[in-house]
């Protein structure tokens, strides 16, 4: 009797001691401030008829980090910051100036593509242009729907051009 004790008890203690933690899977977004990213404005369910309206789905945005964005330390839903690198375009109209204010989210989104079904997402909700508030959404992907892999990294021509009196830094994507 107290020899099958005995053997459970060794038994739940080996099974105790190979036993390791799960880690939840979803692949972390790290943005150092200062990194430069390519964000895709998506088609809005209701738009307001301003010039960005005109703009199609998939307009690029280039827009220079100013916050650390961490998933493993911020919240989902947690804010960030930025300002717009270059001059958004339409026609021959100037929908949204250079230096202008970026406001937006990291998100954790639902994702049919992954084991545990979840991504992060960077999400502008709003630019700030010369005291106009501008409400949008753009993200890193082309696309809300299930990308392989880890969201677009910064364009080539964006890596290779120099900041004035400031370091260049790259998105780290783990």
């Amino acid at each position: 009797m107290f020899r099958k004790a005995f053997l459970a008890l060794s038994l739940s203690a080996f099974f105790a001691i190979v036993a390791y933690p799960q880690k939840s899977g979803i692949e972390p977004v790290r943005i150092a401030p200062g990194t430069i990213l390519t964000f895709h404005l998506q088609t809005r369910l209701h738009p307001s008829g301003g010039a960005l309206d005109t703009l199609p789905r998939g307009t690029t945005l280039l827009v220079k980090i100013l916050d650390s964005v961490d998933s493993d330390v911020n919240r989902d839903g947690t804010e960030f910051r930025g300002s717009i690198v270059s001059s958004v375009v339409s026609g021959n109209e100037i929908v949204v100036h250079p230096d202008a204010e970026v406001h937006g989210l990291l998100v954790l989104l639902r994702s049919t593509s992954h084991p545990n079904g979840f991504r992060y997402e960077l999400l502008i909700t709003h630019l700030l242009d010369h005291g106009k508030i501008i409400t949008l959404t753009a993200s890193l992907n082309s696309s809300f729907s299930d990308v392989a892999g880890p969201p677009a990294a910064p364009s080539p021509e964006v890596k290779e051009k120099p900041l004035a009196n400031e370091a260049r830094t790259k998105a780290a994507y783990l």
